[in-house]
C-alpha cells in the first residue's frame, strides 16, 4: 500500500468540522433557522473541553448536547464553541472544540456527520479544564455525586420558558437513537 503523505483522511475531518464551525457561527448570529436543531456528541476528556465537574462525573467518556429551545450565550469561534444549557435547571457553561466533536446531527435536514478519531492534543490547544457553576446556591446541587454510569440521556427538565413560551428544556440523547439499522 503507497504511504499516504498527504493525509486525506485528516483534511476531509478539518473541512467537515468547518461545517460545524460554519452552522454555529450562522447560529450565534441569526438563532437557528426554522425547526432546524443540532444533536452534538463530544468526547468529555479532549483537550480543551471546558465542563463542569459535575457533569464530567456523568459523562465521563462522551455527552450529547441539543441546541433547540433552551440555549444561551451561543459564540462560534475559529477552534471551538461556547453555549449555556441547563441541567435540571442549573445553567451550565461549555466550551467544546471542534477536534472534540465526534457526531453533529440535524434531524430537520436528516444530516449526520461521524468523525472516526479525536486527534490528539496540538501543543497550542489547552489541556482539559472545568467550570464552575454560575451561583453557590446551583454548585451546591450540581456538586452532589450521581449514581449513573453512562447514562444516555440528561436530567434536562421539559418545563415551559420563563417568559411563558412552552419551549421545552435542552435534553441529551445519544445519536445511535436516530440512525438507520
Amino acid at each position: 500500500m503507497a504511504d499516504d503523505r498527504i493525509r486525506y483522511d485528516i483534511l476531509v475531518q478539518e473541512a467537515a468540522r468547518g461545517v460545524i464551525r460554519k452552522v454555529l457561527q450562522e447560529t450565534a448570529q441569526a438563532g437557528l433557522p426554522g425547526e432546524h436543531h443540532f444533536f452534538i456528541t463530544f468526547v468529555t476528556t479532549a483537550p480543551g473541553v471546558r465542563i463542569s465537574s459535575a457533569l464530567r462525573e456523568r459523562y465521563p467518556e462522551q455527552m450529547t448536547i441539543v441546541i433547540q429551545h433552551q440555549y444561551w450565550d451561543l459564540k462560534a469561534h475559529e477552534k471551538g464553541f461556547e453555549i449555556v444549557l441547563s441541567f435540571s435547571d442549573v445553567p451550565e457553561k461549555l466550551e467544546i472544540p471542534y477536534s472534540a466533536i465526534r457526531g453533529f446531527y440535524d434531524p430537520h435536514a436528516n444530516f449526520e456527520m461521524e468523525f472516526d478519531d479525536v486527534r490528539p492534543a496540538v501543543a497550542d490547544e489547552a489541556p482539559v479544564q472545568e467550570f464552575q457553576p454560575r451561583d453557590a446556591e446551583a454548585g451546591k446541587a450540581a456538586d452532589k455525586p450521581k449514581k449513573a454510569k453512562q447514562p444516555k440521556k440528561a436530567d434536562a427538565e421539559d418545563k415551559p420558558d420563563a417568559d411563558g413560551s412552552g419551549n421545552k428544556g435542552a435534553e441529551v440523547v445519544s445519536l445511535d437513537a436516530f440512525r438507520k439499522k
